[in-house]
């Protein structure tokens, strides 16, 4: 499994990301309310301004306050992603 910081020491699974958007159009802010009255999002901005809004293969949405750009180029690399040993059962 691959992390990916999302700001501020906040990680998400890069496998679990479907889409890495921004939150300026209105169906995106429709998505955002939608995920927060069904406590389905996490919000990652530490207080800040949200620029960026993930969505996950569960269906939460997650919030973070760096660009689009800079979590789908640090989803694409790997030395931003934080390797983690998966450990045997």
């Amino acid at each position: 499994m691959r992390l990916i910081n999302i700001g501020f020491g906040n990680m998400i699974a890069a496998e679990r990301i479907v889409a890495v958007v921004s939150p300026d159009s209105a169906p995106v802010k429709r998505l955002v309310q939608e995920a927060r009255d069904a406590h389905r999002i996490v919000d990652a901005t530490q207080g800040r301004r949200t620029r960026a809004v993930v969505v996950t293969d569960s269906d939460h949405v997650v919030l973070s306050a760096i660009q689009p750009e800079t979590v789908a180029s640090r989803a694409g690399s790997r030395e931003a992603a934080v390797p983690t040993e998966e450990k045997e059962i």
